[in-house]
């Protein structure tokens, strides 16, 4: 198979594609024939020896941890599939080695969702892991109807599913964002604010008594979160474990097929938009990760690994 492969940790150069045995399948496993992989900053990240210290990996690592496409195998024991059915995942699995930008991926079975008619290829591949990430986040906050909940980052690829999501579980939203994407948030119901210097003064023209909730998705906001944050309120982060020092809660999200398949629904009916920022090949993930580096996509970037 071809697939996107790095030999060692290292800068966007160290990406080339190359011809690769296909992956083995094992017990409870489903071998997944890649149409679309979503593109995600821990990605790059990893490539770069980031989370070197929570996993380990196995070199040449093929990056890439969003996928939707065809189930081609099927392993011992994994009932949840058979082989031609549609779904999408967040395929991350316990070491860094066999990613999704690539022609074939095995997936745990437990982490699939089945892909429902209405949802496109491209959505489905840019929604598991930010979609994913930004629901753990709002039931770890238990935000609910009445609350009213500041999302940091909220035109970001996580940020746009969490404020969508956020609004069906009947919270009020306020959001942080350039002004270059306030029209985009209005859109979607969201109260948006310019992030930087002076951020809770105008959070607070909008709550003058505070936000009960606060998702953090870009890191470094913890001053900005507890001057806005009223007394009881709850915050969580997925970028910044400090806020373990403060009371907050830190998200790290996992594979989850059943809040997937909720995701993937919600999507079909309209409640939650998935927006697309740019479509790259299986050759250009360098440049894929380049752009998602400059920080500014608003939604989600897609590899495009084989057409429909």
């Amino acid at each position: 198979m071809r697939a996107s492969t790095y030999d060692s940790y290292g800068d966007l150069d160290s990406l080339r594609v190359r011809d690769l045995p296909d992956p083995k399948v094992g017990p409870g496993e489903v071998l997944v024939e890649v149409r679309r992989a979503g593109v995600n900053p821990v990605d790059w990240k990893v490539m770069a020896g980031g989370l070197d210290p929570m996993l380990e990996a196995s070199f040449p690592v093929v990056p890439g941890w969003d996928v939707a496409g065809v189930v081609r195998q099927v392993g011992l024991d994994a009932p949840e599939a058979a082989v031609g059915d549609e779904v999408l995942a967040y395929a991350r699995k316990d070491w860094v080695h066999g990613g999704t930008f690539a022609e074939l991926v095995t997936v745990p079975a437990r982490a699939i969702a089945h892909k429902p008619a209405g949802l496109g290829w491209d959505e489905a591949g840019a929604l598991p892991l930010a979609g994913l990430t930004a629901l753990r986040t709002l039931r770890r906050l238990e935000v609910g109807a009445g609350d009213t909940v500041l999302v940091h980052a909220a035109a970001g690829g996580v940020g746009l599913f969490a404020v969508q999501i956020a609004r069906e579980l009947g919270a009020r939203v306020i959001g942080t964002a350039s002004e270059a994407n306030h029209a985009r948030l209005r859109e979607l119901g969201v109260t948006p604010v310019t992030y930087g210097e002076g951020l809770p003064a105008r959070v607070r023209d909008h709550a003058p008594d505070g936000v009960d909730a606060v998702a953090d998705f870009v890191g470094g906001v913890v001053e900005d979160t507890l001057a806005v944050l009223r007394p009881g309120g709850r915050h969580a982060s997925v970028a910044d474990p400090a806020v373990l020092e403060h009371g907050g809660t830190s998200v790290w999200v996992r594979p989850d097929g059943e809040a997937l398949r909720w995701l993937a629904e919600l999507a079909v009916s309209g409640a939650l938009v998935v927006d697309i920022a740019g479509f790259y090949g299986l050759d250009e993930v360098a440049e894929a990760f380049r752009r998602s580096q400059e920080g500014h996509v608003r939604g989600k970037l897609v590899v495009v690994v084989s057409h429909d």
